[in-house]
């Protein structure tokens, strides 16, 4: 939960923090500005106080590992969701009525999390899950799209050493294999996810592993 807190705190500052210039740059999501990135944040924000405040009784079905689905082509920007998502931005036309959104319903979601029982249950998408464990699961969601944000804005701060390192280790228990000791975590991210494409070198230290790369989680 104390990776969670951490992930998501840097995440909503390093947008709290942008120049109203940097909401019309491109992101690291297919098809999306840093303004969409940023309103898809304030409906992940709405989820995770919306699964915080559903309970479930019966045995858990997945964890913060298997709660991800892996889909098997990246995705085009084209998806009704993400559409939406690009209208909803646009309706926003000041960045700063964003930005003000994403606090307010965030520091809620972030405030929800840190009150929660770790060992509680909760449903969401239908499976159910620990709050421990989904909340584990969203720190690779906070650190991809905090690398997503910072795509094309290197002055941005990046996410925290330790949401590298954590949502490394739950990518790697998705790829069911570890990637190579020697790459950085955020190689390692942005490589199996599919944000940027292997090197040559990588690839040849990847081995059979890059045949199952990109992991399109979601």
């Amino acid at each position: 939960m104390d990776h969670f807190s951490r992930s998501w705190a840097a995440l909503r500052a390093a947008v709290a923090g942008l120049p109203e210039q940097a909401f019309e740059q491109p992101s690291g999501c297919t098809g999306w500005l840093v303004r969409d990135l940023v309103c898809h944040l304030v409906i992940d924000a709405q989820d995770v106080l919306i699964t915080l405040a559903t309970p479930a009784s019966t045995e858990p079905t997945v964890d913060a590992v298997t709660y991800w689905h892996v889909a098997g082509e990246p995705p085009t920007g084209d998806d009704p969701l993400d559409a939406l998502t690009v209208r909803l931005a646009a309706a926003y036309q000041d960045p700063a009525l964003l930005t003000f959104h994403l606090d307010d319903v965030g520091s809620a979601a972030g405030r929800a999390a840190q009150l929660a029982d770790p060992d509680a249950r909760v449903s969401t998408q239908g499976q159910v899950l620990t709050v421990g464990d989904y909340l584990t699961a969203y720190v690779l969601e906070w650190t991809l799209h905090h690398l997503d944000l910072i795509a094309h804005l290197p002055e941005v701060p990046g996410p925290p050493v330790e949401s590298l390192a954590r949502a490394r280790v739950l990518l790697e228990g998705i790829a069911g294999a570890a990637f190579p000791a020697s790459w950085r975590d955020t190689d390692v991210l942005l490589v199996a996810t599919g944000r940027r494409p292997a090197t040559e070198r990588e690839a040849g230290e990847l081995g059979t592993l890059a045949r199952t790369l990109p992991l399109v989680i979601g």
